[in-house]
This record gives C-alpha cells, sequence and structure tokens, in this order.
C-alpha cells in the first residue's frame, strides 16, 4: 500500500471550516456508495453564494446530495458520476449530473495515471480503530487511489456504518489532513423489490447451469438476485464469490450453508466483493464478519483477477439487445441510466476462467406510455451506447429460454437471439432480419 503524508498531524475540524478550505474552481471527491459525506455536504451547500465551478466526483448516491439539492439552477455546483444511482439519474435528467465512462476495475489506474490530484477528498468512514486506521466500511472500491493523490484529505467519522474486513480498506491518521465529526445515522438502505415472474423465470435457467464449485458474481437488480433465490432449491454445493457488490441474495445463499468458498484458488473460503449496498441485515452481517473480504475494485474486477478463480459464473443485466447481440446496458437511446460498471470486465474475465460462464439476462418485453416493446431488436435504439461488445456476450437469457452466441455466424446470432424474444415479435423480427440480409433466403442454420 503506498501511503500518502499529510502535511502535519491530522487535527478536528468542523462542517463549516471543512466546507470553507473550498475555492472556486476546485474538483472535490465524495469517494462512491457508503462513503459519501453528509454533514461536509450540508455546510457546502450553505457556502454555495460563495463558490461557482466547483466539480464533485461521486459514485453510486444513497443519499439526496445537499450540494444539488440547494443548487438547482446549477450555478455553483456541478455531479460528475463513476456509476448512476436512481438519484444520480434524476439529477442527469435535470442537468445537474454528468457520467465519466469507466470500467470499474479500471478506477484506481485513472486515479494514479490520468486524473489530475484532487483538490479535496472527503470520505465518510468509521471511527479511527486501534491500530490508527479509519475503516473504509462496505465502500474499498478505488478509494486508496484517491486518496494517495488527494491535495486534502477529510474524513467524516461516523458510528453508524459497518467495519469490513478487508485488504487496503482504510486510510491511516497519518495520511489524513482533518477529522470531521459525522452525524452517526446509519447507513443507507437499498431497497430489494420482490422478484416478477419473469425475474424468476431467468433465475431458473441460469441456476440450472451453476455447478458445484462455481465462483459467482452477481450483478444489480432483482433479476440477477432472482438467481440467488433458485440457487437455494438447486443441488449446487460448494459455490464461492467474487463479485463487484455485495447483496442480500448472496448474504441468504451464504447463511443456507450453499456458499463455502471452498474451491476457489483465489481468498479460498472468502466472499471477496468491493462494495455492499443493501439492507441492514447485509450491514449487519458484514460488520467485522473474518467470512467476507472487503477489497479494491482492481482486485474483484480486472479480468485477470477474475480469471484466477475456475468455473467463474457472471451474470448481469441488460436493458436491450440487437440481433447481432450487442449489449446495450446503460443508456435509453442519449438519456444515461446507470454505468459501464463492472459488466464488461466480468463477461470477459469469466469466460477467460478455466469453464467459466458469463450470463446476460433481460426481461424480452419492456411497456412505455402503455405500449408493449421488444427488447430484442433488430437493431439499438439511436443513441444507446453498447456496453457488452457482440464479440464478448457469451450466453444470453429471457424468460423463453437461454443461448449462446460464442462461435455462432451473424444468420445463427440473429434465429438464436428471436428464439428466445417475445413470440409476438418474433415474426417481424424474423421479416426484419431477412430485409437488412441478416439471414440468407434458401438456406438453413
Amino acid at each position: 500500500m503506498d501511503r500518502r503524508i499529510a502535511a502535519a498531524a491530522a487535527r478536528p475540524i468542523s462542517a463549516a471550516e471543512a466546507a470553507g478550505l473550498v475555492r472556486s474552481g476546485m474538483w472535490l471527491d465524495y469517494g462512491g456508495g457508503l462513503c459519501q459525506p453528509d454533514e461536509f455536504d450540508k455546510a457546502l451547500a450553505a457556502r454555495r453564494h460563495d463558490l461557482r465551478d466547483v466539480k464533485i466526483r461521486t459514485c453510486l448516491s444513497t443519499r439526496p446530495r445537499a450540494v444539488l439539492e440547494e443548487d438547482p439552477e446549477g450555478q455553483h455546483f456541478y455531479g460528475l458520476s463513476l456509476h448512476f444511482s436512481g438519484y444520480d439519474r434524476r439529477k442527469h435528467d435535470a442537468g445537474r449530473m454528468g457520467y465519466l465512462p469507466v470500467n470499474l476495475g479500471e478506477i484506481p489506474d485513472y486515479y494514479r495515471r490520468f486524473i489530475p490530484p484532487v483538490d479535496v477528498l472527503v470520505l465518510r468512514t468509521c471511527r479511527m480503530d486501534a491500530d490508527g486506521y479509519f475503516n473504509f466500511s462496505a465502500a474499498n472500491i478505488w478509494h486508496r487511489a484517491s486518496v494517495e493523490q488527494a491535495k486534502c484529505v477529510i474524513v467524516e467519522v461516523t458510528d453508524g456504518l459497518p467495519y469490513c474486513l478487508g485488504i487496503d480498506n482504510a486510510v491511516h491518521i497519518s495520511e489524513v489532513d482533518f477529522i470531521l465529526e459525522g452525524d452517526n445515522q446509519p447507513a443507507p438502505v437499498l431497497p430489494n423489490p420482490p422478484a416478477s415472474d419473469v425475474d424468476r423465470a431467468v433465475g431458473r435457467l441460469i441456476a440450472a447451469q451453476i455447478e458445484d464449485g462455481s465462483c459467482l458474481q452477481i450483478g444489480i437488480g432483482g433479476m440477477p438476485n432472482a438467481v440467488c433465490t433458485e440457487l437455494l432449491d438447486s443441488p449446487a454445493k460448494d459455490l464461492g464469490v467474487n463479485t463487484e457488490m455485495m447483496t442480500d441474495g448472496i448474504v441468504d445463499l451464504y447463511r443456507a450453508g450453499r456458499i463455502t468458498g471452498a474451491r476457489k484458488q483465489v481468498h479460498p473460503g472468502k466472499l471477496t466483493y468491493t462494495f455492499a449496498l443493501g439492507s441492514a441485515d447485509l450491514y449487519a452481517t458484514l460488520h467485522r464478519n473474518p467470512d467476507f473480504l472487503c477489497l479494491p475494485v482492481d482486485q474483484t474486477n480486472l479480468p485477470v483477477s477474475i480469471m484466477a478463480n475456475d468455473r467463474v459464473i457472471s451474470i448481469n443485466n441488460t436493458t436491450q439487445m440487437d440481433l447481432q447481440g450487442q449489449a446495450a446496458s446503460e443508456s435509453d437511446g442519449l438519456r444515461h441510466i446507470s454505468g459501464t460498471g463492472g459488466q464488461l470486465q466480468f463477461v470477459r474475465g469469466a469466460y477467460a476462467s478455466k469453464n467459466g460462464k458469463s450470463f446476460i439476462c433481460l426481461s424480452s418485453t419492456f411497456e412505455r406510455r402503455g405500449e408493449r416493446k421488444s427488447r430484442i431488436a433488430l437493431h439499438l435504439t439511436q443513441g444507446n451506447i453498447v456496453t457488452t461488445p457482440r464479440t464478448d456476450v457469451m450466453y444470453v437469457v429471457t424468460e423463453y429460454g437461454i443461448v449462446n452466441l460464442k462461435g455462432k455466424s451473424v444468420p445463427e446470432r440473429a434465429q438464436a437471439l428471436i428464439s428466445i424474444a417475445h413470440p409476438d415479435f418474433r415474426e417481424d423480427l424474423t421479416r426484419q432480419a431477412y430485409e437488412h440480409r441478416l439471414l440468407p433466403h434458401g438456406f438453413t442454420f
């Protein structure tokens, strides 16, 4: 671990004093997930009329940000997110938030090589432990790299976060400039909506493909989490976990004894992850639990790290796929929805893993303004961002079936994807595929 050395011994500071360190034109970093500051955020918002052109980098905002709420016209602050939460998406729709395109596992390298040193880094952390460390809780991600490069480091300490065991999951007091007393409110929760019939159907199809000793990555959303529910009733045993996000579904499998990690090649016996979002029960399970290991994101998400375990199973959502297999998972045309996250890296890492499998799942249809539409389409919506290229997509799953695109020609891909589209759209998709020469006349595949 590279250590930043603070210019002077860390000293206590009030929220107002800390906000007073910010000048117009500065770049700030609020970190991601559970580490986003609250008291500093409110104090900085109160100074808005003194400031202009302040950019704040963040990720997966879990609560409304005062700097954006108190500056609705965007005259003082602008947010830039590395991955959108629902709140971030709404602020983007309002013109208050931008997106920074990333592969999540590469972000530590971005901080060390490409992003100029941030002027002020503010992270919400656990209180200092007996060894002088402020734990990052369930949000290791790239925080070590951002600490190393920051001009000023402020920790906002709280009793409200779980203390999560891990590697490089803390900042030492010798690296900190100021210590700010937080509000001690509990960690924000992410509700788990009930699985739909479609989610459960997709979950059953994927669960049937998971073998003993598989190492799981479960993406965000109801559909990937439905796989965990189905695995509770499957014969698969001795499962392992190396995932980006720790979820309630994974914890349910852990409590049921289905996850042992005994067959993992890297960190055997441990459930490895880089951040967690979910229920209070999830956070309580993670608190000082030696079975869980919170790692920097380049140790969980880089393909070279993923492939080091055998039988990796990667499960992620998409919102649209064309007949050649391009997965658009982060936008709706030019409207940004989420982010690339770790999807592409886990797709590639799972494929490179010995006997690994990657699954991209989607419901066959969606409704917009009362009209039902197919998520599998001749071509992507204009402006849609390709998250996973056709060359990388392996298994595709809807409630109507599962197909493997690896090694298949364009005609074979089109035919396979039409077979798992909603039956009401298959005839039109077939006609379009012939019209645009994705399917040749007079040949069978």
